[in-house]
């Protein structure tokens, strides 16, 4: 009679576990990023908070440039994945406008967004680095600047200020939003209507 064979136990894929580690050290190197900024923030805190010592955090991850530019990048797809979504079914340009903007301040307002913090904080990273994270900023910027165009602006209206005065209002309105009078919605909105009344 044959001894029948024990039944292999399954086991968890090395890939899998790998993945899942580095998920968990990209989370943790995000809300360190975010708390410290770039400068603040070395590849030891990220190793001891997530528990990873010595040479085994570049296992997982390049450099400190890398993981701050993936995760740089990663909040921009966010932030411009959501705002693609939220104008797709708005024909009328200045509606667009208007979503764009509420869905910008919902994202930079957000007590929990991650977006505001890596966006803005990249001042103080190596030149090439800064270069890198520009070049991307300037991919997330041309959402905006699809929707200027269709606005049928005068021809003496520059588009790309009148694109970076929305940005800077929408940008620095986290230096001085506080919760209580106007919601970031209706933020938004004043920030279009402005725009669109200095038109009159």
């Amino acid at each position: 009679m044959t001894k029948a064979q024990p039944t292999p136990r399954t086991r968890r894929q090395p890939t899998e576990q790998g993945s899942n580690r580095r998920n968990q050290i990209l989370e943790i190197a995000a809300h360190l990023f975010a708390a410290k900024g770039y400068a603040g923030t070395s590849m030891r805190d990220i190793g001891e908070e997530a528990g990873v010592l010595g040479g085994s955090l570049y296992h997982h991850v390049k450099s400190k440039d890398a993981l701050f530019a993936e995760l740089h990048n990663h909040a921009l797809d966010q932030a411009g994945a959501r705002i693609v979504e939220a104008i797709a079914d708005i024909d009328d340009p200045w509606q667009k406008l208007e979503t764009a903007c509420v869905t910008m301040l919902e994202i930079q307002l957000d007590p929990q967004s991650l977006t505001t913090p890596m966006m803005n904080d990249f001042r103080t990273a190596p030149e090439p680095l800064r270069r890198l994270l520009i070049e991307r900023r300037d991919a997330f910027e041309a959402i905006f600047g699809r929707i200027i165009a269709d606005l049928g602006l005068p021809p003496h209206i520059d588009l790309s200020i009148y694109r970076i005065t929305l940005l800077t209002m929408l940008n620095h309105t986290t230096d001085w939003y506080r919760p209580g009078r106007l919601s970031p919605a209706e933020i938004g909105r004043q920030v279009a209507a402005i725009l669109r009344a200095g038109l009159a």
